[in-house]
């Protein structure tokens, strides 16, 4: 949570920790001057809400500290156990109110002394708690505060109350003695009615009730994730502020960690968005998408299989599947250990297209790294890039540029740009390129390898 509004959360509280207190001890001096029940239960009910106001001031500071080692979750929860606390506290005081207001019924107690002052007092406590019930359920909307929220109920609460208030003294003024007490029951009716209600809501936070839509959310804010092929098992649970999401999300098995590694953030940002503040534990579940290739499926077995293949070719010839690989390991092997790594390849291949599937491994050495090598002089560059001028007359391949030459313990590495016609084909062009590669090994044995990148012509 930001430090904004967890400023805004504490600024809120702070303000409503005065107001609770000036209104409180105003409501119950006039209320012992004038003798009405209804106005001191009102001003203990004010009390309860100063307890609760200062006990949330405390906890929105203690739930937004971050998830530590014993945490996991952070610490948000404890805003519920303290809207439970506050709630006990409302029952109480009802209870006490009804006990106190059924003894006035009974017994006939005498009317209050009336004047201008406690209605004076009662339409100011009005004014007051609108304001700051209407600023704290703001707030706790904007925060997803439980604590905010039992705030704002009770100030809410106490309007009602203080309406209720107003009409028993005014029974009073016009001769019904029993109207106080009426009124203070009234106010506990109120405590308790509004008490029910947010211990409703708070129970199913504990009990990790999802919210109400927020799995709807979730669900299509995963599932408009570029390469999210469909979203399995989702669960939402709330704490405190903070919606967690826990979703089983299917993708291409043919994806690179990498780029699920991206689907990851975009889903968590998407479900952001979608939610406020939101933590989203993605499970990635590999899944075979319908239009996969037998090229796709054998590149993912060898993967699967911690293997280096490449020029995968497929036929279909009289129905029957023909696959051929080049598969490399290292060149310091045995034969017998690399045909044994090839015979095992094979098997998983013909495991997931069937046992009549003609395979042919072609066993080559891996290519090593070479990480030590040195710019060949300028002179040489020149000769190689000569040759390759030379060379690449007699093709359809030409503007050779950007020519680089390293020397390494194994020999030369030739890099090298050239340009062919836009719209011939990339067999054609390979052919071409390939011709010229095997030509300058012919007339430079050192070379031990050429990399040549082909470029279409610039328009002109």
């Amino acid at each position: 949570m930001t430090k904004a509004v967890l400023s805004s959360k504490s600024r809120v509280a702070a303000i409503s920790v005065a107001a609770s207190a000036t209104m409180a001890a105003v409501k119950f001096l006039v209320g012992i001057a004038i003798g009405s029940l209804a106005l001191i239960s009102e001003a203990l009910h004010s009390s309860i809400d100063l307890v609760a106001t200062i006990i949330t001031w405390v906890v929105v500071r203690i739930s937004d500290r971050p998830a530590d080692d014993e945490h996991h979750y952070g610490h948000g929860k404890i805003e519920s156990l303290s809207a439970l606390g506050v709630i006990a506290l409302l029952y109480i005081l009802a209870g006490g109110v009804l006990v106190t207001a059924y003894g006035h019924l009974r017994d006939g107690a005498v009317p209050p002394t009336l004047s201008v002052v406690p209605f004076a007092v009662l339409v100011i406590d009005i004014a007051v708690n609108l304001w700051r019930a209407r600023a704290l359920h703001q707030a706790a909307r904007d925060t997803r505060s439980q604590a905010l929220a039992a705030d704002a109920l009770h100030f809410a609460s106490d309007v009602m109350g203080s309406f209720a208030v107003i009409a028993g003294l005014g029974l009073s003024a016009l001769g019904y003695a029993w109207g106080d007490a009426a009124a203070a029951v009234a106010v506990a009716v109120i405590i308790a009615v509004l008490g029910l209600r947010l211990a409703r809501e708070t129970v199913e936070t504990l009990l990790d009730r999802a919210p109400e839509g927020a799995s709807d959310l979730a669900r299509a804010a995963i599932m408009a994730v570029p390469g999210v092929v469909d979203v399995g098992r989702l669960r939402v649970r709330m704490v405190g502020s903070t919606h967690f999401i826990d979703a089983d999300v299917m993708v291409p098995r043919t994806y690179p960690i990498d780029r699920i590694d991206v689907i990851k953030h975009t889903a968590q940002a998407a479900v952001t968005r979608a939610l406020g503040d939101a933590d989203l534990s993605f499970t990635a579940v590999p899944v075979a998408r319908d239009n996969e290739t037998v090229r796709d499926r054998v590149m993912v077995i060898a993967r699967n299989s911690g293997l280096a293949i490449h020029h995968v070719t497929v036929h279909d010839i009289d129905g029957k599947l023909i696959v051929s690989i080049d598969l490399e390991v290292d060149g310091n092997l045995h034969l017998s250990q690399a045909h044994d790594i090839a015979h095992g390849l094979e098997q998983h291949i013909r495991a997931d297209f069937g046992a009549d599937v003609e395979v042919d491994t072609h066993i080559e050495p891996l290519e090593p790294e070479r990480p030590l090598g040195t710019d060949a002089p300028e002179a040489r560059v020149a000769q190689i890039r000569n040759a390759l001028v030379r060379i690449a007359g007699d093709s359809d391949i030409h503007d050779v540029h950007n020519v680089r030459v390293r020397e390494t313990d194994d020999g030369e590495i030739v890099n090298f740009h050239c340009r062919a016609a836009p719209d011939a084909s990339v067999i054609h062009v390979h052919e071409q390129v390939d011709q010229i590669e095997r030509a300058l090994k012919a007339a430079h044995p050192v070379v031990r390898r050429v990399i040549s990148h082909a470029e279409p012509d610039r328009p002109d």
